[in-house]
């Protein structure tokens, strides 16, 4: 099987592509990733060198390079999306051409090279904020994005969606809680944390810390996809959770503790505007369809990633002083 990754060079992508290579070997890879400041080649070192794997530099937009790419592929795994609700408060605009332009642009090339099977990574986001005592999401919940980042989200699952019913394109899409690990930008919660605290830097809890989230370890999404495209029910969503929710003052205190740092690393800043309260997944559907369940629990799994971080220092010091850049220009000369 031959399989389109876009976005590859991100946190999830090169964490999936790593995991296929492992678990598939046979499997080939394209890569297809824009480099945007979130791409980092260096989480893919390991695979530069496989002959089962290629990296190709461009954008989801660019119709005619995805359309020649398309044609000889077997599956697309869509992750490429601008992703941090800050960003997209700050600057909207990036985010209204790849999550929504560019799925368009795939969804096109997929229908027009046959009708290729799609699978679309998405957020559980879309689906808004649930008060205290609210239930959980789950695939039938109601849409109701909240920020502009969530909003474009919301809109390609719905192209995706449409592309299913509309030219019954092999679609399916799964939505995903927060997550953590290898590889992840340090601007997100966790490995910023991580990364502040070895730079002996405070670490910045918005508002009072209370807005809850779900964790789920990105090795367990991985499987969760892995699954979903080989087992999965053309036209079907599927939300994957990882059992886990817990505010953020509660994540802060845990990495504090396993960093041997007491609560006056903490810096309390001004909340983010319309910052969701509270998410969680019910993933009871993938668990009784797939038999998927997350298996890190979330004491190994912070483990693991405050280890990553240790023992990988140049990888996020290269990115914190912006070297990581010249990386693709290394290895490619351009």
């Amino acid at each position: 099987m031959k399989l389109l990754i876009t976005g590859g060079a991100g946190f999830i992508g090169s964490n999936f592509i790593h995991y296929i290579l492992k678990e598939y070997p046979s499997y080939r890879i394209v890569n297809l990733d824009a480099l945007t400041y979130a791409g980092n080649l260096e989480n893919l070192k390991e695979a530069e060198n496989n002959p089962k794997y290629k990296f190709v530099k461009g954008n989801i937009c660019d119709e005619k390079l995805v359309n020649e790419l398309m044609k000889d592929i077997d599956i697309v795994v869509h992750f490429a999306a601008e992703s941090h609700v800050d960003r997209s408060i700050l600057n909207s605009g990036d985010f209204i051409k790849t999550n929504i332009n560019g799925t368009h642009t795939l969804l096109e090339a997929a229908k027009n090279t046959g009708g290729k099977r799609f699978h679309h990574i998405s957020t559980d986001e879309v689906y808004g904020s649930l008060g205290k005592n609210d239930p959980a999401f789950n695939e039938k919940t109601p849409y109701d994005p909240r920020s502009p980042y969530s909003a474009s989200k919301a809109s390609s699952d719905h192209l995706a969606r449409a592309y299913f019913h509309t030219y019954n394109l092999p679609v399916t899409i799964s939505n995903c809680s927060n997550n953590y690990g290898p590889y992840q930008f340090p601007e997100k919660l966790m490995p910023l944390f991580i990364t502040n605290l070895m730079e002996g830097k405070k670490v910045p809890v918005y508002g009072t810390g209370e807005n809850v989230r779900d964790w789920l370890f990105v090795e367990d999404h991985c499987r969760a996809i892995d699954k979903i495209i080989h087992q999965g029910k053309i036209g079907e969503t599927y939300c994957v959770g990882g059992d886990c929710e817990k505010t953020n003052l509660e994540i802060t205190r845990e990495i504090l503790k396993m960093m041997g740092k007491g609560e006056e690393a903490i810096e309390y800043v001004k909340d983010r505007p319309g910052h969701d309260k509270r998410y969680a997944i019910d993933f009871s559907k993938i668990k009784n369809e797939l038999g998927w369940e997350p298996k890190i629990s979330f004491e190994e799994g912070i483990k693991k990633t405050i280890e990553w971080y240790k023992n990988n220092q140049n990888w996020w010091r290269s990115i914190k002083s912006g070297n990581y850049k010249n990386y693709y220009k290394k290895q490619y000369g351009k």
